[in-house]
This record gives C-alpha cells, structure tokens and sequence, in this order.
C-alpha cells in the first residue's frame, strides 16, 4: 500500500469522486521541513517548497493509495507539479506534489 500525502485540493471529496471515482480512506498528518505557497501555481493552487528545516511543516493529510490511483493523480496534477516520497510526521512515508522546476 502507498500513501498520497495531500495538502490542496485532493482533499476536496468532489475532487477525489472525480479522480478516482470514490473517496478516499486517510488520516491526519504532517511533512516536516516544508512550507506552503498559498496560490503558487496558475496563480490558484498552492505549492510546498524544501526548507530542510525540521521546525517548518504542512499539515494535510495521508491517503491510502493503488498504484493506479497514482497515475490517475498524475494527470490531474499536471506537469507542473512533480511526485516524491518524503518521510511524515507520523514516520510513514508518503507520495508528495511538489514543485516540478524541469
């Protein structure tokens, strides 16, 4: 099993109905060393940059995941985000959209 760390709009149940045609299961949780860029992308969606700085985190929340619903959110995601595993508060490690500066 995988987990998608969410901090944006996947959160949203409309938004998972769409994706992946049901809601997903998850549970409350942080990356550490992260900070949030409210209206970052297309000037409408937000963004988590690397501060490599234990004291800063995002909360959001760790869904349960297949590796189909990977690629769905791939393509929702679009190119300008890119996905990578970071550790959690919780110490799960989990699939997260960061910036994608290719």
């Amino acid at each position: 099993m995988e987990y998608l760390f969410s901090y944006g709009t996947l959160q949203d149940l409309q938004v998972q109905q769409y994706i992946f045609g049901r809601l997903l299961k998850g549970k409350v949780d942080s990356v550490l060393g992260f900070k949030i860029l409210e209206n970052a992308v297309y000037g409408r969606y937000p963004l988590v940059i690397n501060t490599n700085n234990s004291e800063d985190k995002v909360p959001g929340v760790a869904y349960q995941v297949s590796e189909t619903d990977l690629k769905k959110a791939d393509i929702y995601e679009t190119s300008a985000y890119k996905r990578q595993k970071f550790p959690l508060e919780s110490g799960d490690k989990a699939w997260i959209y960061i910036e994608n500066s290719n």
